[in-house]
């Protein structure tokens, strides 16, 4: 079991999915304090009840992560509680849709503030508080495996993804010489209520899941479960100098599947 005792750690888009799950799975293992954000206060405070139920204390900062300014007050707010952060989760994402052609500049510049533009300010505030406190921290990007190319529904999509990428390798370049780890996570088709809510709005038939699932490898699709457990090991000291690694994780090993299986945000 990967622990992460005494670790500080914000985790964004926490109120739902996998941001949740990371959240829970992190005070599972020791977490001493963890920061929940995301848009919806009483889902927040849910989720921050249900971790201190743990025994790990918690606050909810609500955020609109398209804003940088709320994007610094996150961190403010875990440097006030605590005076430390040891560990960085970029997990929250919009996964709307957008084929080339009907992508708007400004669903675009939206897309590319929420998902790339926050983890950097979100990043580039905790490792200042890493370096300050002499910390040996570890920050987790949560990518996609869209990110190598995507479906033509997914353009900007893909696109952010792609460029988190490229920062998560440039960040761990940068900041080795810190002893701060940053390594990313290249998810694949994951059940998760956003993925739920997409679905929905696409017209999928009700039983979308199901049908995904029966014509998955291994049965079922990537859950919010497997992706916290790994996230945990990320962030503990048990994966010891690993960085600047995306690992794949998904079952359409070089991209292959089946075509019933395109209609997920993966």
């Amino acid at each position: 079991m990967a622990c992460v005792q005494d670790q500080v750690i914000i985790i964004t888009g926490s109120t739902s999915g996998v941001g949740e799950a990371c959240a829970l799975e992190a005070a599972q293992n020791g977490a001493k304090g963890i920061v929940i954000t995301g848009r919806d206060t009483e889902r927040g405070e849910d989720v921050r009840n249900r971790v201190e139920a743990l025994g790990t204390e918690a606050i909810f900062v609500p955020a609109e992560l398209s804003d940088p300014d709320q994007c610094r007050n996150i961190v403010a707010q875990c440097d006030a509680k605590w005076g430390r952060v040891d560990g960085l989760v970029n997990s929250a994402a919009d996964t709307n849709r957008g084929t080339i052609e009907e992508t708007s500049v400004d669903f675009w510049d939206h897309q590319m503030n929420v998902n790339v533009r926050a983890p950097f300010i979100l990043t580039q505030d905790c490792v200042k508080i890493m370096q300050r406190e002499k910390i040996a921290g570890s920050i987790v990007n949560i990518l996609s495996v869209a990110g190598f190319c995507g479906m033509d529904i997914l353009c900007s999509y893909s696109t952010t993804k792609g460029a988190l990428r490229t920062l998560t390798k440039n960040n761990a370049n940068a900041l080795r010489r810190h002893r701060i780890r940053v390594n990313g996570i290249n998810l694949g088709w994951t059940d998760t209520p956003a993925e739920h809510i997409v679905q929905k709005v696409q017209g999928s038939p009700e039983d979308w899941l199901e049908q995904a699932e029966s014509a998955s490898p291994f049965g079922r699709l990537l859950k919010a479960d497997d992706v916290g457990k790994l996230v945990t090991y990320l962030l503990s000291t048990e994966s010891g100098i690993l960085t600047g690694s995306c690992i794949d994780y998904s079952q359409r090993v070089m991209g292959v599947f089946p075509p019933e299986d395109a209609v997920g945000t993966w």
